[in-house]
């Protein structure tokens, strides 16, 4: 029994993510919102992405600025990167559990009201190569 959970326990840090990356979950903005912002910083240089985020009218943009700045403190306490060669390599949101609500209508009727929530992923990368 201990050698399989010695191999699976292996066969998970194989497949682990090497590089440097931040989630942020349970986020009661839309993923449809999230996603437009995700598309402006993906692929720049995290000080521009971070400059971007500053700049930009959007409720999303704070959420996923406290990301990549939590992303960059990974890379560089966990990884000794510098954050001159960081760049957005991955961002990506999934929808979290949506909260169901109910508002009253005419007749004893109702309509749901859904409220989705949101996952943010944000992956960095090193363009220095070792």
């Amino acid at each position: 029994m201990a050698t399989r959970v010695r191999e699976k326990a292996a066969k998970i840090a194989a497949t682990k993510e090497k590089r440097p990356h931040a989630y942020a979950r349970h986020i009661r903005i839309s993923p449809n919102k999230v996603q437009v912002v995700l598309d402006l910083v993906r692929g720049k240089d995290v000080t521009e992405a971070v400059a971007i985020l500053e700049n930009i009218n959007n409720a999303s943009a704070p959420v996923i600025k406290k990301c990549i700045d939590s992303a960059i403190a990974n890379a560089e306490n966990n990884l000794n990167l510098s954050r001159e060669d960081l760049f957005v390599a991955e961002c990506y949101v999934t929808a979290g559990p949506t909260l169901k609500r109910m508002m009253p209508r005419a007749k004893g009727s109702g309509n749901l009201i859904l409220k989705r929530t949101s996952h943010i992923t944000v992956v960095l990368d090193s363009k220095v190569k070792e």
